[in-house]
């Protein structure tokens, strides 16, 4: 369990929030993509990016010359919130104000510093490339020491997380169950098509490939 803290306590809905380790772990697994967010120059900011989580550290991705990397370059390193989010559906109520969304998220609240030391740089960038497709690190050209240089890891220790999920039907008032309007639910899901071959590509696409294919994003 993650402990509550005044930052990961809800003002409402705190029937939706819990702190399990496995259920924030799982989340930030299976997410592909995440959204940072943070303070330059009193100013808020919000950054997509990718994100892999190895243990109890969050790393993202991102450029050496992007606004957080120089910001986290501080020897204080940068406060940071992180938040991933899966949509696993769509919710129609019979009336406007209890449509809703089914989904699992999480909140990470704690202070980014950047890596720096070139072989944990790699560990985090393969990990990174075989989230996408296992195997795909030693099925790819490695960065030179150029390419290194110029790509920026973040890190972000989970201490301060937590895990908000919406699952179920419509909440309708009882006055309205008697209305005539459609309710229920549309599941949505993240579904991987057939890999398409850059151009000059002979080679078939590897194993992996299927195997993320045939695991779509979506609620169990």
């Amino acid at each position: 369990m993650y402990p509550s803290t005044s930052r990961t306590t809800a003002a409402r809905d705190r029937g939706r929030i819990g702190y399990q380790r496995t259920d924030a772990h799982q989340i930030l697994d299976e997410a592909y993509h995440c959204c940072l967010t943070f303070v330059v120059d009193g100013a808020p900011r919000a950054l997509p990016t990718l994100h892999v989580r190895i243990g109890d550290e969050l790393f993202l991705h991102g450029s050496t010359g992007s606004t957080p990397l120089l910001a986290a370059r501080d020897p204080d390193g940068l406060p940071v919130c992180v938040v991933v989010t899966l949509l696993d559906g769509l919710v129609y109520a019979r009336s406007q104000f209890h449509h809703s969304a089914n989904y699992r998220s999480v909140v990470v609240h704690g202070t980014a510093r950047l890596v720096t030391e070139a072989p944990d740089k790699r560990r985090v960038l393969d990990a990174l490339v075989d989230k996408v497709g296992s195997g795909r690190a030693a099925d790819s050209r490695p960065p030179t020491r150029r390419e290194l240089a110029e790509t920026a890891v973040l890190a972000v220790a989970l201490t301060e997380v937590s895990v908000k999920c919406r699952t179920g039907g419509p909440g309708d008032d009882p006055a309205d169950l008697a209305l005539p309007h459609w309710a229920g639910v549309v599941p949505l899901r993240t579904v991987a098509g057939p890999p398409q071959p850059a151009p000059g590509v002979r080679t078939a696409p590897p194993d992996y490939l299927a195997a993320v294919a045939r695991t779509p994003s979506a609620a169990n």
